[in-house]
């Protein structure tokens, strides 16, 4: 068990079997027989949170799914039967009550309904997926303090069948229930044999006094330019005693400042009398600050975030209940931009230019963690996303999802639970009126707002994915959702103002602060009105997303491609069958088609390439030998594809789009295709190419007009700064050099400078790489770097692969630190080759600090005190010939290879791992997830660069880290 305050999590010691192995009813099992684990039982332990299924996974009763083709052997509901995967779960708990004491035993959400037993009485958890529980047991517990508790919990009640071609959401019967619809199987996803059965999400118990408080509600508004903002709160408050209570209600609002010091904002209580055996709501008078720190959206400012704590102190009784929560003042506005005709959002009235992913969870299997929640999220900060798409067919995420977005400025469009392909317009034609139960829908849909709505960043609600809710629900919604006149799109601010001072207070809104579109095709995005205009979802030329007929709509929910692993993911996720390579099938047309293995066909590869449309992105570097060259390719397509992607938008940015949502960010299982890392939390180098490319103020080379730009997603125009242009061959040398002086970049706007004219010239090489960086003309601090590798018009990138023969001589220094099981290491990496070029200053590569420029982003957050470490404290960590053993705490290494040629260090990329596993080879010995500022980068002559890592190491685990690269002739071990 896990306390927190009031609260104590019943996250251990949970039992499972499956109903139809035990014959033992609710009440003998939490009074006289309780469970236990033994050769004959049918008892194993039990996954909570989590489901059936990842239960019989945990205790391998059952493979894994996710490996190879380990799903088809997994009995599937349809031909089980419901009952199959119906099954108990079994704890204790520890809980003795005083006098005038109520404890409440608290279902976060479980899948489908359930029975619950404890200490032999009953209880019913109603159906829904999406809806909390909570009972009061006080009257059932155990003079003893030890409580038995026993939970049957029965699966959706439409599960539905897979059909045998499979399908977007399967035979669409999921779609009767208020259930995630993903669970069938769609494209990207294989279908889930239990449809998540199970208790999936937190379970508690609560201790209160007579009074307990109920979903708090937190708004503030804004006047004066964001110089005076309010606080208002509103609460239920339930009086479970046999007499009126007399109660002082409280709230404090703390900020925390340097040094974990708090400072107490407020501290205000009221009088309040509360009824017996009823619930009242209460609106607390309005809490004033002056120029109090807004939260911000990652790339435009601080996540600054307050701690709000509301408490009821009863009269002869004490503190009876308490609530405390995170809270960010900052206020979302939504409209239609009239230029681009796409969703415009701004945030403390300053326009952001979206640019973000789909999700659709973190595990298939439900295997949710605030860990992995921590990862996810701040991979996608790392990536500089502003926005994340929960998509309509998965979950609606929990807090500790949310949590990790207002710590890291990540914008949240939340859908409900429709699907186009589920509800309404799949193959087969689905039913279009929603779920049987419409009441349920919407008793399941105002619960998820009540849960999650006090997160700043949550921005907005959807009714559904490409499709919207039937004319009922979607009715209903739109009245629920409603917004408080202060958040109303209006170009009278004035007037407006004067409406929210006489209107209802926010807090007693259900929500009213964020707007509601009713499907993810409607109403600003795509092309507004719900025909199939989002993608595409294939690979593309890069040129392509820089053409003015790519894309004719403002905003794009959905534009996706490729996402192959690397190498040693595949072999970690599948048999050795599956490390085959795709056959590469020439056509007649000149075209390659691609033909994957089965078990790849199953984990719905995408192709690098379309016949007739697109050329092979692998081939354009020479057929792959084997797996790990193959995926070494995709690599270095997957770099350019997705940085191309965003620079295509960002060169229209404001002028024909206002954001844009990739299809989509990551992979709830070991799926190849739409991803930026992978189900064991590896980066591809997709990754590290939207890293680079949607960075707040971003040098960028437009691939149709060969024009260098610069995009300025800030509120602040850039002088003093500078572009350098270097254009490197193959032999090393540098045929072009030029610096473009004296620029001044206006603020929301991308710019165009000056054409590339080394295209053009006489002596042009076929490939070549490009250098581009945007600095500081002061002190040759760099702003922006952009490194592309480039062919002639019509040609391709085979020449690069003897250029993996040259030997480079790189120099590598480090410094790390050790607290615990974590370490941050930090890498300078320089190419020790030289040229005429190598002296300029600019080589060092410098960054300036985003805060300095008016922008914060979360890797700077993270590192902002190591950038200021003086270089001379950086020394080596890598030693040429190393004795394995531990890495020190504050080590310092050094290694340099030798090498006596001249060029580009090319795709350079750090890994981690076990160093005594990858002596015994022992399979995958990967250390993930590793958090990198970097990777897939290359270094021209003389070049240097500095690069992060943090990760923590199992407990007896003794890690290495390794540089990898295209023409390094080994990797180099640090540890």
């Amino acid at each position: 068990m896990a306390e927190i305050g009031n609260k104590v999590k019943l996250n251990a010691g949970w039992l499972a079997a499956r109903s139809t192995e035990v014959n033992l009813t609710g009440t003998q099992l939490t009074t006289t027989h309780p469970p236990s684990i033994t050769p004959s039982s049918p008892w194993m332990e039990a996954s909570v949170p989590g489901t059936v299924l990842g239960t019989l996974v945990k205790n391998k009763v059952v493979p894994d799914p996710f490996y190879g083709l380990a799903n088809e052997t997994i009995i599937d509901i349809a031909d089980s039967g419901r009952e199959y995967y119906t099954f108990w779960f079994f704890t204790t708990f520890q809980c003795k009550l005083s006098e005038s004491q109520h404890l409440d035993l608290n279902f976060r959400a479980i899948n489908y309904s359930a029975e619950v037993y404890i200490n032999g009485h009953k209880k019913v958890l109603p159906k829904g997926m999406f809806r909390r529980h909570s009972l009061d047991v006080s009257e059932v517990l155990h003079t003893d303090g030890k409580n038995l508790l026993a939970v049957l919990v029965h699966p959706p009640d439409h599960p539905g069948r897979i059909p045998d071609k499979g399908g977007q959401g399967g035979d669409h019967e999921i779609g009767k229930d208020v259930a995630a619809q993903y669970v069938e199987g769609w494209d990207w996803m294989t279908p889930i044999r239990d449809r998540n059965t199970g208790i999936w999400d937190e379970v508690s118990i609560s201790r209160t006094g007579p009074v307990k408080i109920i979903d708090p509600h937190l708004v503030s508004t804004f006047f004066d330019d964001y110089k005076r903002v309010y606080l208002h709160a509103t609460i239920e408050i339930q009086n479970r005693s046999s007499w009126v209570s007399d109660c002082s209600v409280k709230i404090q609002v703390t900020a925390e400042l340097e040094g974990n010091i708090c400072l107490v904002e407020h501290l205000q209580a009221q009088k309040v009398s509360v009824p017996t055996g009823s619930i009242i709501q209460y609106t607390f008078p309005q809490l004033y600050f002056y120029k109090p720190n807004l939260w911000w959206p990652n790339g435009m400012g601080k996540q600054y975030l307050y701690n709000v704590v509301i408490s009821i102190d009863v009269d002869g009784f004490g503190e009876s209940d308490s609530w405390s929560h995170d809270f960010g003042f900052r206020k979302i506005e939504s409209d239609i931009d009239p230029a681009t005709g796409g969703r415009l959002f701004k945030v403390n009235g300053q326009r952001i230019f979206i640019r973000g992913g789909n999700w659709i969870l973190s595990d298939g299997l439900l295997r949710l963690s605030e860990k992995r929640y921590h990862t996810d999220i701040k991979f996608h900060a790392d990536m500089n996303f502003n926005m994340i798409r929960c998509w309509g067919g998965g979950l609606a995420e929990r807090p500790e999802f949310y949590h990790y977005c207002d710590i890291y400025g990540l914008l949240v469009w939340q859908e409900f639970w429709i699907t186009g392909d589920v509800d309404g317009r799949g193959d087969p034609k689905s039913n279009p009126d929603g779920p049987l139960d419409h009441d349920l829908f919407l008793l399941c849909a105002r619960d998820t707002v009540k849960l999650l709505r006090n997160h700043p960043s949550l921005a907005l609600w959807v009714g559904g994915n490409e499709q919207v809710p039937p004319p009922d629900i979607n009715d209903a919604l739109k009245s629920d959702l409603k917004l408080h006149p202060h958040f109303q799109p209006s170009e009278n601010n004035q007037l407006m103002s004067v409406l929210s001072l006489t209107a209802e207070d926010p807090s007693e809104y259900l929500d009213g602060t964020r707007i509601y579109i009713q499907g993810s095709m409607w109403d600003g995005f795509a092309n507004g009105k719900g025909d199939f205009s989002d993608g595409p979802y294939e690979i593309q030329y890069p040129e392509n997303f820089f053409k003015d007929n790519f894309y004719n709509y403002g905003f794009n929910p959905e534009v996706g491609s490729v996402g192959m692993p690397v190498a040693a993911t595949i072999r970690a996720t599948m048999p050795p069958e599956g490390w085959r390579i795709p056959l590469f099938k020439k056509l007649p047309s000149g075209y390659i088609e691609e033909v994957p293995n089965p078990i790849w066909d199953y984990h719905k590869y995408i192709p690098y390439s379309k016949p007739c449309h697109v050329q092979s992105q692998i081939e354009l570097y020479g057929s792959p030998k084997d797996l790990d060259d193959f995926c070494l390719k995709a690599q270095l397509a997957n770099y350019i594809q997705y940085r191309a992607l965003i620079e295509g938008w960002n060169s229209r940015m404001w002028k024909k789009y206002t954001g844009f949502l990739i299809w989509k960010t990551q992979n709830p299982w070991t799926g190849l295709r739409g991803q930026f890392y992978d189900h064991l939390l590896d980066q591809t180098a997709g990754f590290f190419g939207c890293r680079c490319a949607a960075e707040p103020i971003h040098v960028q080379l437009n691939l149709c007009t060969y024009f260098i730009e610069v995009v300025n997603t800030t509120s602040n125009e850039i002088s003093g700064v500078a572009i350098e242009a270097s254009v490197w061959d193959l032999e090393g040398m540098c045929p072009y050099f030029k610096v473009f002086e004296k620029l001044s970049l206006p603020p929301k706007q991308t710019s165009s400078i000056a054409e590339m004219e080394y295209p053009t010239y006489k002596n042009s090489k076929p490939v070549y790489f490009l250098l581009l960086k945007l600095y500081k003309v002061s002190n040759d601090g760099i702003i922006s770097r952009n490194f592309y590798w480039l062919h002639q018009f019509g040609g391709d990138y085979k020449k690069l692969e003897p250029y993996r023969k040259i030997n480079i001589p790189i120099q590598v220094t480090s410094k790390v630190n050790i607290k615990g099981s974590s370490y941050e290491v930090r890498m300078n990496v320089q190419n020790n080759s030289k040229n005429a070029e190598s002296s300029r200053l600019t080589y060092k590569n410098n960054f300036i600090n985003r805060q300095d420029l008016g922008d914060l982003d979360s890797n700077s957050l993270l590192l902002e005190n190591k950038e200021q470490t003086n270089e001379k404290c950086s020394t080596s960590f890598f030693s040429k010939i190393w004795r394995r053993g531990s890495i020190e705490n504050n080590s310092s290494r050094l290694v340099e290879t030798n090498g006596n040629d001249v060029g580009v260090a090319f795709f350079l990329h750090f890994e981690v791992h076990d160093s005594k596993a990858e002596e015994n080879e022992e399979g995958d010995t990967r250390i993930l997830p590793v958090h990198y500022s970097d990777n897939y980068f290359s270094l021209v002559p003389g070049e240097a660069m500095s690069i992060n890592l943090s990760f923590e190491a199992p407990p007896g685990v003794t890690p290495k880290i390794t540089l990898h690269g295209w023409n390094l002739s080994q990797s180099f071990t640090v540890c």
